[in-house]
């Protein structure tokens, strides 16, 4: 990616990955871990709050390697994973309920599908490479 598309890139990769992890993943972690492994437990997962965590941890801190562009893809797939299983569960729901949700869901596949971008540290450290 060069010039204009390249800071384009890393303004959706931050924006969308920053407001993933301090939006979503933080507020999970940090007030409700419970109250979400208990709606998890309640739809009939097993495990629910080691499920609830590793859903948290895959949006603060997936999230949070998204925005800066390190380890990208793997970030980028376990989000993207997190949030097909959330669509799952919302199926039947408005188009208006599951909206964002998709537009997460898009954005990190997309980031799962073209990586991190020039802007990026995943581009820094092979450079140095």
């Amino acid at each position: 990616m060069e010039g204009r598309t390249a800071l384009g890139w890393a303004l959706v990769r931050g924006v969308f990955g920053l407001s993933l992890a301090l939006g979503h993943g933080l507020m999970k972690v940090t007030l409700d871990i419970s109250n979400f492994a208990e709606g998890l437990g309640n739809a009939g997962l097993p495990i629910p709050l080691f499920l609830a965590w590793c859903s948290s941890l895959s949006e603060m801190v997936g999230g949070v390697l998204i925005a800066v562009g390190l380890f990208t893809r793997p970030a980028a797939g376990f989000a993207t994973f997190n949030l097909l299983v959330a669509l799952s569960f919302q199926r039947g729901y408005s188009f208006a309920a599951m909206e964002l949700t998709v537009l997460y869901f898009t954005v990190m596949l997309a980031v799962l599908l073209m990586g991190a971008g020039s802007w990026s540290l995943d581009a820094r450290l092979r450079r140095k490479a």
